[in-house]
Formats: structure tokens, sequence, C-alpha cells
């Protein structure tokens, strides 16, 4: 049950790549000036601050000594002035990174979600809900912040690096020296780690798609669940899950938390070493207490910066396998699409041809094997046969979910591959076996293939199709409010609301795939006078396992193997005594 979950651990051994970042700066340029901004306050506030070791040093070394009170009182005066700047400059940037990262987030979700909107079937078919969320939602949240405030300090503390040097050199070149005998030392720690974090970071990112993905399955299925009383072998698969997260996450943090106490010891290091080689030239009278109190402010003021950087470059090894996950769904190709030069459908009339269609959904085992047939507009088609013969994946071809691999699919007289996708499904009503009910009222419900519509055609719409009734009984009628996937709703009125938001978007053709299963026999013999009316002047493919629901069609084909094992009406069929007629008496 949980083996697709999976699926992704395998793929942890790509290098930490920089184009990840470049790509994301599409995103960041629309808030360049807004960032920009943010940075010249930043470095403002920390110009301001390193004002203060110099300001300490000509306090201790002249207004101290020669008790000069009203130069000491100055100082004192200006340092908190320096200080105060500081905080407000740094307040009104953060002010401005929290806007722009907003925006990018919002960004980057709206381009993931339309891309996923033009995502085919197949996509879909083989990836759990649960890792497609995780990355519209917790990703995106995750790398936001990376790549605003992220970016905008490595920039701002690379400069802080300089303009620290630059003033440490100034006070004193000596012991400037003796602070950069750490920095070869910190190259080697920094090299050694990397690599480490990148590998225990993207594990955790898989790990975590992993559960989240199971703990969606399992809480959509959670009835399924309790019926087979799978709840002691869930719960054993999901600790199995959370305890991998909880290892990786270990690991990861394990690698994480020797970044700040690595740096931090070398910092120490060279702290103690210029107080030694500092006193010791005091006592020489060659280094005065005002430089050795500056250059040890300077020398801590060195080392947080690069304990930022290393901050971020930790928090970057974090989320950029988010970042890989985010742009690779984005890189998911579009198979589906229109082709170019490919022009709008026409007003259909119905006729439908399949000639010499052949289709696999793996590219090995072919579902369709050399299929052709012809359907003349205003006819109604039956398919029928055992359960993964093919038929619903002809009415997928013809509504394009899935592209066949050889042959032509004709709508018309014209192709469909030359035809723009929005014109050939906007003129087709397609009702599946899942009904799919939307958060909202039922007449939004009703609705949603066709915005325009008033109030009265949709409750024209459910009256034909014997729902009428039972909403109207509901509280506040078609206004009634309907939880996520209809959850307060009988499957049967699903299928009923379905019926409705199918027939209010009056297509020319119409394919209606099991769409009676979970209606009551006495229901759907009410709804055979609806679905009379909806079927009256359309072309419709009609799929049903409960065969006196398609006695009267123009034509019944019987697929199987691959193909069309009988075509005919339900009379020449049963005359014939094969496929159908075993299929058909099996029922009776």
């Amino acid at each position: 049950m949980a083996r697709n979950t999976f699926r992704e651990d395998e793929q942890l051994q790509e290098a930490f790549n920089i184009k990840h970042i470049l790509r994301a700066s599409s995103y960041i340029k629309k808030y360049a000036k807004l960032m920009l901004t943010a940075l010249f306050l930043s470095g403002l506030g920390g110009a301001f601050g390193y004002l203060a070791p110099m300001i300490i040093r000509k306090a201790l070394d002249v207004a101290v000594p020669n008790a000069d009170y009203r130069l000491l009182f100055t100082l004192a005066g200006i340092l908190v002035a320096v200080y105060a700047a500081s905080v407000v400059f740094n307040r009104i940037r953060s002010g401005l990174m929290i806007s722009a990262s907003q925006n990018i987030i919002y960004d980057i979700r709206k381009d993931l979600f339309a891309h996923l909107q033009k995502l085919p079937f197949a996509y879909y078919d083989d990836r759990p809900q649960g890792k497609i969320l995780i990355r519209v939602v917790n990703y995106v949240n995750s790398v936001s912040d990376m790549l605003t405030n992220g970016l905008i300090s490595i920039v701002l503390e690379s400069f802080n690096l300089i303009f620290i040097t630059v003033f440490m050199f100034i006070v004193d070149v000596q012991l400037a020296l003796v602070v950069m005998c750490g920095v070869p030392v910190l190259a080697v720690f920094m090299f050694w780690i990397k690599n480490k974090m990148r590998k225990a970071w993207q594990a955790v990112s898989n790990k975590s798609s992993n559960l989240n993905a199971y703990l969606q399955e399992n809480i959509v299925g959670a009835r399924i669940t309790q019926i087979f009383a799978r709840e002691d072998e869930n719960a054993e698969t999901f600790a199995k899950l959370s305890d991998d997260c909880r290892k990786t996450w270990m690991t990861a943090v394990r690698y994480s938390n020797l970044l700040w106490p690595g740096i931090d010891a070398i910092s120490v290091c060279v702290r103690a070493a210029i107080f030694l080689f500092g006193i010791y030239m005091f006592g020489q009278g060659e280094k005065s207490l005002g430089t050795i109190v500056a250059i040890t402010s300077y020398a801590s003021f060195f080392w947080q910066p690069i304990m930022n950087l290393g901050n971020i470059f930790n928090n970057f090894i974090n989320n950029i396998a988010y970042l890989e996950r985010i742009f690779e769904t984005i890189d998911e190709p579009v198979t589906i699409k229109d082709k170019e030069g490919a022009t709008d459908l026409p007003p259909i009339k119905g006729k439908v041809e399949f000639d010499h269609v052949r289709f696999s959904y793996d590219g090995e085992e072919e579902v369709l094997h050399d299929v052709s047939f012809t359907v003349e507009p205003g006819q109604s088609i039956a398919l029928v046969g055992p359960t993964g013969a093919g038929k619903s994946t002809i009415v997928n071809l013809l509504s394009r979910f899935y592209d066949a691999q050889e042959g032509e699919i004709r709508i018309d007289g014209k192709n469909i591959y030359d035809v723009t996708l929005k014109s050939l499904r906007s003129q087709m009503g397609i009702m599946m076996q899942d009904s799919v009910i939307f958060s909202g009222n039922i007449e939004d419900n009703i609705r949603y293939g066709r915005l325009d519509a008033s109030s009265k055609e949709v409750r024209a719409a459910g009256k034909v199709v014997c729902a009428d009734a039972f909403i109207r009984q509901m509280k506040d009628g078609y206004r009634t409010e309907v939880r996520e996937h209809g959850s307060s709703l009988s499957e049967g009125q699903k299928q009923l609301i379905s019926f409705a938001r199918t027939l209010l978007s009056d297509p020319a053709i119409l394919i209606l795939d099991e769409a009676t299963s979970s209606i009551d026999v006495q229901t759907e013999r009410a709804l055979q006078q609806g679905l009379n009316a909806m079927l009256k002047g359309r072309t419709s493919f009609i799929i049903a396992h409960r065969l006196s629901t398609i006695r009267n069609c123009d034509r019944i084909l019987y697929i199987d193997n691959g193909g069309i094992m009988e075509s005919g009406s339900h009379d020449e069929l049963m005359a014939q005594k094969g496929y159908y007629y075993k299929l058909y008496t099996a029922q009776g």
C-alpha cells in the first residue's frame, strides 16, 4: 500500500547546483528594488554598528587617561545614537523583506499550481497526492526565506566581512593578521561539512515527502482502513516512515549542529591568541589597551558574519532540495497540449472515427491494438467487456486525456490532435465513475462547467436528472454548503449532482463512464427519462457493467484483448450468442 511513497528515495545523488539559485532569480527580479532598498538599509545599519569599537577605542585611549569627561559623555551619546540608528534601519529592512518574501511565495505557488493544472492524467496516475501537496505548500514556504533574506544576507554579510577586515587593519595590522590566521582552518572545516549536510537534508526532504504522502493517503482512505481492520498494520507502516523521518532528521541535525560550534571554537582560539599576543605587546609598550579592546571587538564582529554565512549556508543546504523538487515539478513536461498551429474545433455534429488506434500506458503492454470504428452523429454507443479491457481508455483517448501512440481519432473529419484542447473538451460532457464534489454549495458545483448559467437553468438541470427532490429537502436547498469531497452526501447523491453538472454544460458528445454505478435501481429507473433527454441529439458513449441500462443503445461494442470483439445492437448480439450473450445472460 505504501510502496509508491518510497519512489523518490533513490534520487539523492544530484550535486548541489547553482543553476537552481540562478533560475530562482527570475522570481527575485520583480522585487529587486525592494530588496536593494533593504540591502542599503542593512548596510547603513551595519556601518553604524561597526563604528562602535572605534568610539570605544578613543574613549579608552584618550578620554579616560586625560580625564576628559566632556569628551567621554560626547562619545557615549554618539555610541547610543549609533546603536539606535542601527536598530531603526534593521527594523525597516525586516518589514521590506517580509513583503518581498510573501510576494515570491505567491508567485512560485501560482506558477506551480498553474502547471499542475496542465499536467496529463499520466502524471497523477503514479504519484501520491501527498507528495504533490507538500511541494505546493511546505516546500514553497521553506524556500521563500532563502530566496529573500538568505540572498540579501549573503551580500550583506560579505560586505560586513570586508568592512570589518578594513577596520581591523586600520586599527592594527599585526593583530589583524592574528585574526586572519583562523580563515584557512575555517575553509577546511566548511569544505568537509558541506557535502555531509547537503546529502543529509536531501534525505530529510524525501523522508518527509514519504511521510506526508502516506498520511494523506490514509486520511482519505480512513473508512476503508476501518472496514478491513487495517489500523494496526497501517500504524506499523506509519511508525516505520516516522522513524525513517526521525533518523534522517537527527543525522542532518547532528551535522548542522557541528557548524556553529566549529566556527565558534575557531573564533575562541583566535580571540585567545589576540589576548596572548596583545598582552605581550602591551607589556612591551607597543600596543595600547584601547587597540587591544578594539581589535578584540572587531574579531568578534569578524566571526559573526562568518557564523551568519555559515547559518545561511546551512539554510541553503536544508532548502536546496526543496527548490530542486519545486523546479522538478515545474519542469514536468506537459505531454498533452496543443500542437503548434492547432485550430479551434468548430461546433460538433458528432461523427467520431477511430482509425487503426494503438495505445499503451507504459510503452510496453498494449491496451488497445489496431482499434477502428465509426460512430454517426447522434448515435448512442455502449462499451462493454471485462474489467481492464480498455473501455475507459477509448473515451480517455477521445477526450485527449492520453494520446494514442499510433492511428488517428477524428471528430467530424477533423483529427483531434490538430485542434485545441479547450475547443475539444468544451464540447464534450464527461461523467466519470468517481463523482468529484468540490467544497462550496450545490448550485456552484452544478454550475462548475458553465459559470454563466442562471439559477433557473441550474434547477432545471437538477429536475431532469432527478436530483431536485433531495436537494430541495436539504436545509438551504441548492445553496446548501457541502464539505470537502462531498462527504455529507451519499455516493448516489454525488452522482446525480454530477449528472446535473454534465447536463448543464450542454455537450455535443456525451461520455458516461459507469455514471450510474452508485445509484439505486429505483432512482435509476426514474433517471432513465432524464438520461434519454440527455442522449437525444447527442453522440454518446456509455460504459456500464449493469447491462440492463444499455439495451436501448444504437450500438454495443464488446471490448476485450485490446480490440473490438463484437459490434451490433442488443438484439443482434444476443442472436449471435457470443461474448456479449454470455456476459448478459450471466447477469440475468
